[in-house]
């Protein structure tokens, strides 16, 4: 039993009369000072879509808290918007978000001794980061996705995301529709608030949330304006009290290398987003595992694709929900053997027990692993002379999987969305956008804005994009990303010239420059007064350049596996 285990130093003995007397002034009396004190942190706000649902569940999961005899005590942390941060230096912020969140969450659990916490989420660095947070401080934790919106309809009826938006940027620059056409397309593609409703980010890393057991499984592609997620919400302020009560399990006997392996089993089988190759590893690391992009891509390359989702696929989060949820692929993974089903869940059961509850896979949006969409995973680790540490193909919807292509070379993502943008590139080009990798950006900017103006402007599978930043959940086409050693640190990336060709192979794995071996040393030994010099740092950004890691690592920038020793308040001494 793990009542009140943290927050006695604060409640107890003579010498911490001035601590309660504070805590009367937050509206607490001797009642509350004997409960467990529950920490309820989310990112809601009204910068972004993806939280202004979060407040809302935030608060019914007090009325949890208290009806499982704690006291809930809420506190906010910070978000960063991809879908306004991107194509713009703002989008630097973005990954640097995820620790500053993960530092926050540690700074208020661990300041205030909490003995338990509860976190919302809902866009793509929140949910990582909140993750990140709990696996470091190691209290009882529940997390819960704030979920997806729905999607709007265009004239016809068809339905619309943001993916459509930008994409439809493309279209208009190619001529395919009109000024006013694409207005409609902005004006009908994001009806509700929520995250984007594909197998994005959002959605990818909330199911990797109950993959690992931090969520309750069913949940996650619950849309954002359902009234069910109240009751979700209710029930994780319980949850957390009865895991308290129990004494656990706690977010590292829930976070071990069997539950990252089908944490990437169902990225890979969902075709979801490569940015869960940055966020599973980073999670692995708060538990001190060192699961590396080489182990994401071993789980990747046995795993099917079974789900049939966008943007790969044809069917949203609503639809999947429809059919049961994301426990639905998890079944069909277990039944071929591709889920380690041994892994605890958050009520203490099995992966397995708790996933007889659950529906079969429905045969159209879920496949059973004998009639997988593709043998192999949604994304593939590519590995060889251009990323020895490897990069990220998401082949969910490629036609076709090897492409060899003369490079065009870019210092940096401005350079290439301003060539894509006046459509000055060839079919059967490589297009290198280097400079952009965690210490490069730094930030490690995504790409989406250039891959899908690409995409809209009918070329994502005439031309190949190569970058050291990141590419977006919603990407699609032959991109590839998260090249690593990114240029900045020295990786090869950085010897590519223009005209250079490339082969790349994602039945093989492999990315290759094809030059003779002179020439790549001539390259290593010439002064690189090409790649892109920047102006001097300074804030978040210059104390993040000087602590973060490499890609292939999760871009870190601590050592992992924190320890919170328990302390004995005065009475016990």
């Amino acid at each position: 039993m793990l009542h009140k285990h943290r927050s006695r130093m604060v409640t107890e003995g003579a010498s911490r009369t001035p601590h309660r007397a504070f805590l009367r002034a937050t509206g607490m009396d001797d009642a509350a000072l004997q409960k467990s004190f529950v920490g309820i942190v989310s990112t809601a706000g009204e910068n972004t879509p993806c939280s202004m649902a979060l407040g809302t569940q935030a608060d019914n999961a007090r009325l949890g808290v208290a009806e499982g005899g704690g006291v809930p005590i809420m506190f906010s942390t910070i978000s960063v918007s991809d879908g306004t941060s991107m194509n713009h230096l703002g989008m630097r912020m973005s990954l640097i978000s995820r620790e500053t969140i993960a530092d926050s969450v540690e700074l208020v659990i661990r300041g205030h001794a909490y003995d338990a916490l509860v976190g919302f989420a809902g866009c793509d660095k929140t949910l990582p980061g909140i993750m990140m947070g709990m696996v470091r401080t190691n209290v009882p934790s529940v997390f819960v996705y704030g979920g997806a919106m729905l999607p709007g309809h265009g004239p016809d009826g068809s339905e619309r995301t943001i993916l459509t938006a930008i994409e439809g940027v493309g279209r208009y620059q190619t001529g395919q529709i009109t000024r006013e056409e694409l207005r409609g397309i902005e004006c009908s593609s994001s009806p509700t608030a929520g995250a984007c409703p594909g197998q994005f980010t959002a959605n990818t890393m909330a199911m990797v949330g109950e993959a690992l057991g931090l969520s309750p499984l069913g949940t996650s592609m619950l849309p954002a304006v359902y009234s069910q997620r109240l009751a979700v919400a209710r029930q994780a302020g319980l949850r957390v009290m009865q895991i308290l009560e129990q004494g656990g399990p706690l977010p590292r006997d829930l976070v071990t290398r069997k539950s990252l392996e089908n944490a990437c089993a169902i990225v890979a089988a969902t075709g979801g987003s490569t940015n869960a190759a940055l966020h599973i590893p980073a999670i692995a690391n708060e538990a001190g595992i060192r699961f590396t992009l080489k182990d994401v891509g071993e789980v990747f390359e046995r795993t099917p694709l079974v789900a049939n989702l966008q943007p790969g696929g044809v069917y949203l989060a609503k639809d999947l929900n429809r059919i049961g949820g994301a426990p639905v692929v998890f079944k069909s993974l277990l039944a071929g053997g591709y889920l380690h089903g041994d892994c605890l869940t958050l009520t203490g059961q099995t992966l397995a027990e708790a996933l007889e509850a659950f529906p079969e896979p429905d045969g159209q949006i879920v496949m059973p692993c004998s009639q997988a969409l593709h043998p192999t995973g949604g994304v593939v680790v590519l590995t060889g002379n251009l990323c020895p540490d490897g990069a990220l193909l998401k082949i969910a919807g490629l036609k076709h999987l090897q492409f060899t292509g003369k490079a065009r070379v870019f210092e940096n993502e401005e350079a290439c969305m301003r060539a894509v943008s006046n459509q000055q590139y060839h079919d059967g080009e490589v297009l290198i956008v280097r400079n952009e990798g965690p210490v490069g950006g730094p930030g490690m900017r995504e790409m989406l804005s250039v891959t899908a103006a690409i995409y809209g402007q009918g070329k994502g599978e005439s031309v190949a994009l190569l970058t050291d930043g990141r590419f977006s959940g919603a990407t699609r086409g032959m991109c590839i990303g998260y090249a690593s050693p990114e240029a900045a640190a020295g990786g090869p990336i950085r010897l590519v010239r223009d005209g250079d060709l490339i082969h790349i192979d994602a039945v093989a794995g492999t990315l290759n420059l094809e030059i003779s071996a002179a020439e790549w040393a001539q390259r290593e030994a010439e002064p690189l007064t090409h790649v892109q010099t920047r102006k001097p740092l300074g804030g978040a950004m210059e104390k993040y350049a000087k602590l973060v890691g490499p890609a292939h690592e999760g871009a870190v920038t601590h050592s992992g596996c924190v320890q919170w020793q328990y302390e004995t308040p005065e009475q016990d001494v």
